[in-house]
């Protein structure tokens, strides 16, 4: 049974979706025909997002043509839900650098920009280490990149895989820190504690007593940040490759509720 909270909604389940390529392409912000296909799914059932950003970059993707993310969705999770908000008010909230330590922080962040110098990619500019709340974001090539530089990277990093071997490299030099590194979007990774990947947000939804979760991302792949909650017992996953992707399923369900 559903707490009351959902009582107005007709099919008792829970659609949480990844940002980066499942609602939006990466870093650019969501369609008004995403944005109105979710309002129409949100009259049938309770949904959620559930981004490894923090919540002012996610609100730049969800927070167009007039909608506020917070308000928008029923479960706000940024950074894999470290941050989070249930029907517009926030929930308790989880510290990266009190969990590990502020010693064991500068020795990981030391190693990392040491690593980034010596690193040949095709080009490099800033914000190359971005620390958020609940984990921090490494980006060989720096965030502060165009679109184009991005899709570039990107394209040369599935070649020649060099966030894979930058992840394998800490995974070993930093076993005892019990971290879990996950390669997202297009250009970086994330380091977080084990524990705090997106099934980190399942917690703050267990009470409700849904009768499924669904989960829809594009980096369900070992490895990919949308893993471990696409696998997870919890939830129903559906790995998509694209916002066009999200809505033609999308589009299949409601017709399934309608009929």
């Amino acid at each position: 049974m559903t707490t009351t909270s959902f009582a107005d909604r007709p099919i008792k389940k829970l659609y949480l979706f990844d940002v980066d390529g499942t609602l939006s392409l990466a870093r650019r912000g969501a369609t008004p025909e995403m944005l109105e296909l979710l309002r129409e799914l949100r009259k049938k059932t309770a949904i959620g997002f559930v981004g490894g950003s923090d919540l002012s970059k996610i609100t730049e993707q969800l927070g167009v043509h007039g909608s506020n993310p917070i308000d928008a969705f029923d479960y706000a999770f940024a950074e894999n839900g470290l941050t989070a908000y249930k029907l517009g008010k926030q929930l308790p909230s989880q510290s990266f650098i009190k969990h590990l330590g502020e010693d064991k922080y500068k020795t990981l962040v030391n190693f990392l920009l040491h690593y980034i110098a010596d690193m040949d990619v095709p080009i490099k500019r800033g914000t190359f280490i971005e620390f958020r709340n609940g984990m921090v974001n490494v980006s060989p090539m720096g965030r502060n990149a165009s679109v184009q530089e991005r899709n570039d990277f990107e394209a040369y990093d599935k070649e020649h895989q060099l966030r894979a071997a930058f992840v394998g490299v800490l995974k070993e030099k930093f076993a005892s820190y019990d971290l879990t590194f996950a390669i997202g979007g297009q250009i970086s990774f994330d380091i977080f504690p084990r524990g705090w990947d997106k099934t980190y947000a399942l917690r703050h939804v267990e009470d409700e007593g849904f009768e499924e979760i669904h989960f829809f991302g594009d980096k369900t792949y070992k490895g990919g940040n949308d893993h471990e909650i696409f696998e997870d017992s919890r939830t129903i996953g559906h790995t998509v490759s694209n916002p066009d992707d999200t809505t033609r399923i999308l589009k299949e369900h409601l017709f399934q509720f309608d009929h």
